[in-house]
């Protein structure tokens, strides 16, 4: 039974939303949801979790960023979730969310990820500014004259000629997804500020420039493909011509199938992303309910298990997995404030 089915069943009969659950009638096992990104990192963490520990192992469950926080700041009770992974930081409304439903976040900032735009090693390389990604997946860009219009490229040489003689094809997260908001935010938003138009636009009325910059394409050249990163993997491989956005982790998993393109003539490599080269990128997090510690078993010794430096740290066995880890000093100061339960402050 998926944790989502599990929620729909028990949520009426056990959400307390303004007071803790009873310990007595708490679950045994913990329950995580989130990012499809951070998914196969909180996986191996409760694989591991549960080998080591006298604690069942956690059910972990991917159902993107958005889907994740929705969920996990729905209340306080055995229906809720624990624990939710997202791929970039909390928004205030999701805290205020929380908050409303008696919610106290734990925010654990676990390391970096890039995000990039791949394609299976039998097509053509890419190299490839963060402008012409905008011009590329932009819902409207700049016409002759400076003014907005619906994006006419049909292919990557209608963007810029040194680009492939392809239709533009790319396979990427909906809008629930962390990695949608991470990419919409870095690339998209990056590629219109050198924009000469678009820039003197964001210094006039940044509200209008955040909605051109952050409306992708409807017209079949952007499909959203689910959260689900292996199914694009198998699309990508499917049709050379095709292009899919997602996690570094993932192409690093799936090198012997899929390649990234070079963004502003950087590679995405885990050195270049790790040394800040590779301006796609961003930061990766959990959220713990304060309300389950001590109530649902193991949530302590999880985050414990978690932020040690054989799980997180640059020789541990997340590095193996893709994740690139936070510098010693941030590790420290985070592991600190996980463990000690420091609730997050907006």
């Amino acid at each position: 039974m998926t944790f989502k089915k599990f929620l729909g069943l028990t949520f009426g009969a056990a959400l307390l939303s303004t007071t803790a659950i009873s310990s007595s009638h708490a679950r045994d096992q913990i329950q995580i949801v989130g990012s499809s990104t951070v998914f196969p990192f909180s996986t191996s963490v409760a694989e591991q979790f549960g080998q080591k520990t006298s604690f069942k192992t956690p059910v972990v469950e991917s159902t993107g960023s958005g889907g994740g926080m929705k969920l996990f700041c729905s209340g306080v009770g055995e229906g809720t979730p624990d624990i939710t992974n997202a791929s970039r930081r909390m928004k205030e409304t999701e805290f205020k969310l929380c908050v409303e439903n008696g919610v106290t976040p734990v925010e654990v900032k676990i390391g970096f990820d890039g995000i990039v735009l791949a394609n299976a090693k039998a097509g053509p390389e890419l190299s490839i500014t963060r402008e012409q990604i905008f011009r590329a997946l932009a819902k409207e860009i700049p016409g002759p004259d400076g003014k907005m219009i619906p994006n006419p490229n049909k292919t990557w040489a209608d963007v810029d000629p040194s680009l492939p003689q392809a239709k533009i094809e790319v396979l990427g997260p909906p809008p629930t997804s962390g990695t949608r908001d991470a990419f919409v935010e870095i690339a998209m938003e990056g590629g219109a500020k050198e924009i000469e138009v678009l820039a003197a636009l964001r210094k006039e009325d940044k509200k209008a420039f955040k909605k051109i910059s952050h409306a992708i394409r409807e017209d079949g050249a952007y499909v959203e493909a689910g959260e689900n990163d292996n199914l694009i993997i198998q699309k990508l491989e499917a049709n050379k011509n095709a292009y899919g956005i997602f996690g570094f982790s993932f192409l690093d998993q799936n090198a012997d199938k899929v390649r990234g393109a070079t963004v502003n003539g950087v590679e995405p490599e885990f050195e270049n992303i790790a040394a800040g080269d590779y301006q796609i990128s961003r930061s990766l997090f959990f959220y713990v309910k304060k309300e389950h510690v001590g109530v649902i078993p193991g949530i302590e010794e999880f985050v414990e298990e978690f932020t040690n430096e054989d799980t997180w740290g640059e020789d541990g066995y997340l590095a193996d997995k893709g994740l690139i880890p936070l510098p010693e000093e941030d590790r420290e100061t985070a592991a600190e404030a996980a463990i000690s339960m420091t609730p997050l402050a907006f």
